[in-house]
């Protein structure tokens, strides 16, 4: 029996690269279906929010002379391939799919609304939603949270290539320690930085958890899914 009923799976795009250095590595794209569709198969209904940072990232773009307007907008864009690629690699494995786009873009998807992403989640799709917010000046994170609240997840969890939250940066800090859960509060006190400010406040405002794990290790969202502890949760007191 799943832990959780309907879920929030926030994905990187940068994963998406694999071993590449730019793009969409199919063997990744594969694996992430099959961990997906593990959890399908359970009865669980997910909603996916993934990021485009393999293809273009707004903020990054800005930096490099973009309108950062215009970049995050391009950044929307690269959102909804990623999107669309998921979607692709989940309808070879037998799961039925369907992506929403926050921008009107029909027929690369149907345009989101909560009615109708909640309909798709219990008629057994997994829903994507692609396009971030719509907005400007928000990240995939801020769409994660967002989109995790409006269709009313258990739980948001966050795929990373880390196993969870460190006091430090344990790529660079070799004594950092690992959280098997940890407050809100403490994220902000510690200045721990699991998501921007806009997407965590959300979630800790609206009582909506995340468990950050690392996605990158197949059999990994089962685990999470069946109650194992790996990764860190972040709850309210």
């Amino acid at each position: 029996m799943a832990k959780y009923n309907r879920i929030l799976l926030k994905l990187s795009g940068e994963s998406l690269m694999g071993a590449q250095q730019y793009g969409i590595d199919p063997t990744r794209l594969n694996e992430y279906a099959e961990q997906i569709k593990e959890i399908a198969d359970m009865g669980v209904q997910v909603g996916i929010v993934i990021g485009g940072g393999n293809i273009f990232r707004g903020l990054s773009g800005a930096s490099k002379g973009f309108d950062r307007y215009k970049g995050d907008q391009m950044g929307m864009m690269a959102t909804v391939i990623n999107s669309l690629a998921l979607s692709s690699a989940l309808e070879a494995a037998g799961v039925k799919s369907k992506v929403l786009t926050a921008i009107r873009m029909e027929p690369v998807g149907e345009m989101y609304s909560k009615p109708k992403a909640i309909e798709a989640l219990e008629a057994g799709y997994v829903t994507i939603f692609s396009a971030g917010t719509g907005n400007p000046y928000f990240t995939t994170d801020t769409g994660s949270s967002l989109r995790g609240i409006e269709i009313e997840a258990d739980v948001m969890m966050k795929g990373t290539r880390v196993d969870g939250i460190y006091t430090a940066d344990p790529e660079k800090d070799p004594t950092a320690t690992k959280f098997d859960q940890i407050t809100y509060d403490e994220v902000y006190q510690r200045g721990l930085k699991i998501m921007d400010l806009t997407a965590t406040t959300m979630c800790k405002e609206n009582n909506l958890p995340i468990i950050v794990f690392d996605m990158d290790t197949p059999g990994n969202l089962l685990k999470v899914m069946n109650g194992e502890n790996i990764g860190t949760l972040v709850h309210n007191d």
